[in-house]
């Protein structure tokens, strides 16, 4: 069983013990480091190594997406909960331009946060299943709509730096269709292949991202700037 490495970025201590305590019954994690503010914490994260940094996201001392934003440059590969004192539209996308997993009201359960815990340190976006239960009306959006949330921060990536692909041409070519909003049918109609071709394709795609779902594939390609925007 390998062991889940936790950061805790909260400013307040009764707070932090709840998630202690919460955490104590997951055999499989262990905090590594913790801190009361966004002092340190680039090199708290670079020293620990962590697998998921849970942020409050009441911090007074800094903005808490930009510290998910210094956490996730830092250390690509670490999955950043964002625990929120209520429900709110904006700061939900804002979290989802910057990257982050997870993204749940305060009064999430012990037992809802060790899922969590264990889905994003896996690779999962569970902030898409946030969307669907948090603000339904947002599921609606399309992808055009959710690209355009991205578009500036992929922009300016871009400028910064440019990473070579593991996907082979087709694999991008699919990932470009799918930011287009299309179905596993409509790709596998417009590149005249099957559409078991299609979903083989996909599989292929999660597996070299080591992501478990088509849209935090797209949400990587397009901050890598593997696959462009389209102004429809």
């Amino acid at each position: 069983m390998e062991t889940i490495r936790v950061i805790i970025i909260d400013e307040q201590p009764l707070f932090r013990e709840g998630i202690h305590t919460a955490l104590e019954h997951m055999k499989d994690c262990v905090i590594v480091g913790e801190s009361t503010s966004a002092k340190g914490v680039d090199e708290l994260v670079r020293t620990s190594n962590p697998d998921v940094v849970l942020i409050n996201a009441d911090l007074t001392s800094a903005d808490p997406l930009e510290i998910a934003q210094q956490a996730l440059q830092i250390a690509p590969r670490t999955a950043v909960i964002l625990l929120v004192p209520s429900e709110d539209e904006e700061r939900l996308f804002q979290s989802i331009k910057v990257g982050i997993a997870g993204y749940y009201t305060r009064n999430i359960t012990p037992e809802d946060l060790e899922e969590a815990i264990r889905k994003v340190s896996q690779g999962q976006y569970l902030i898409n299943n946030d969307i669907m239960l948090f603000k339904p009306q947002v599921a609606k959006r399309d992808f055009k709509q959710f690209r355009d949330l991205v578009t500036e921060e992929v922009e300016v990536e871009k400028e910064e730096k440019e990473l070579s692909s593991p996907l082979s041409s087709r694999e991008i070519e699919i990932l470009d269709y799918i930011a287009r909003g299309n179905s596993n049918k409509e790709i596998a109609k417009s590149l005249k292949i099957s559409d078991q071709t299609v979903k083989n394709h996909i599989t292929s795609i999660l597996k070299k991202l080591s992501v478990n779902d088509r849209t935090a594939a797209v949400v990587y390609a397009l901050r890598h700037s593997w696959i462009k925007m389209h102004q429809e």
